[in-house]
């Protein structure tokens, strides 16, 4: 009989802050990947949050500065941005950006989501890109961000569609849960496709009051030079992937990365790599 794991949200959350404090200067590294890869779902999440000058925006889980920074050149000087995340290590990039582009609208604060310090009904739209799935408490997180929202106010969010369509990410997670011999996660359990599946974004969106909700289908592969680079990018940045390898010794986590790229390399073509990703962006109303 399979068995899931047992969850401790205290300690996921703890461990999960510690692995971003660790990746933050390679998500930044990264950074232009990130922005071709992530960009077409990016736009249609900002256009979906109702975004204009003089817009009051939240991003939750901001990482290093993305999408609050595009949002900033949105809302103009009379708006305001405010980046929150876990890891202060992040936001210290996404501050030096905003300075290095005079994004004086642009304000970071090291936060958790699911505890928002902020005042009711302050902010015109609220942001979270892949960061909504990495919740433990995700009822708590979206009844935070409602709070905050002013009434009318649009949360719009990006998450993955379903492991299958996204095999660029889920082969790795499933070479790494067999090596490190995890149980399968629990259907709450968060996780990098815990809000993939077939209506569930947009269920989860409704059952936390959100009115006018709408998700959309955007393709997103992930184009490197090859599978090594893609494994390199993976390996130095992908906090959840360290989280599931934390439990095996150094030399078997580099077999394991071995055996991800051998893998992988199924999606190299025409002397590039491709690898399959979907995302789903999902947003509503308060």
């Amino acid at each position: 009989m399979t068995t899931t794991a047992t969850f401790d949200p205290a300690v996921f959350k703890r461990t999960t802050e510690q692995q971003w404090q660790r990746a933050a200067e390679a998500w930044h590294r990264w950074d232009p990947v990130l922005q071709t890869w992530l960009g077409p779902a990016t736009e249609l999440m900002l256009d979906l949050a109702h975004i204009g000058p003089g817009s009051r925006v939240l991003d939750v889980a901001a990482g290093c500065g993305e999408p609050g920074l595009t949002a900033a050149t949105r809302v103009g000087p009379t708006g305001y941005v405010l980046a929150t995340d876990i890891a202060a290590e992040m936001l210290v990039y996404a501050d030096r950006e905003a300075r290095q582009r005079g994004l004086t609208q642009f304000e970071t604060r090291v936060m958790d989501g699911e505890n928002l310090d902020l005042a009711d009904g302050s902010f015109d739209a609220v942001l979270s890109r892949v960061g909504l799935i990495y919740f433990p408490d995700r009822t708590r997180a979206l009844a935070e961000i409602r709070r905050v929202l002013a009434p009318g106010g649009r949360i719009s969010v990006v998450v993955y569609s379903t492991p299958d369509r996204n095999k660029f990410f889920s082969i790795p997670v499933s070479i790494i849960r067999r090596e490190a011999q995890l149980p399968p996660p629990s259907p709450q359990q968060p996780g990098p496709f815990s809000l993939g599946g077939l209506g569930v974004l947009e269920e989860t969106l409704r059952s936390a009051g959100f009115s006018e909700v709408e998700v959309h289908t955007v393709p997103s592969p992930l184009r490197l030079p090859s599978a090594a680079e893609c494994v390199r990018f993976e390996r130095e940045s992908f906090g959840a992937l360290h989280q599931m390898l934390s439990g095996l010794p150094a030399e078997r986590q580099s077999a394991v990365w071995e055996e991800i790229e051998r893998e992988l390399s199924q999606f190299e073509h025409d002397g590039g790599f491709e690898g399959p990703c979907e995302m789903l962006v999902g947003a509503g109303t308060k």
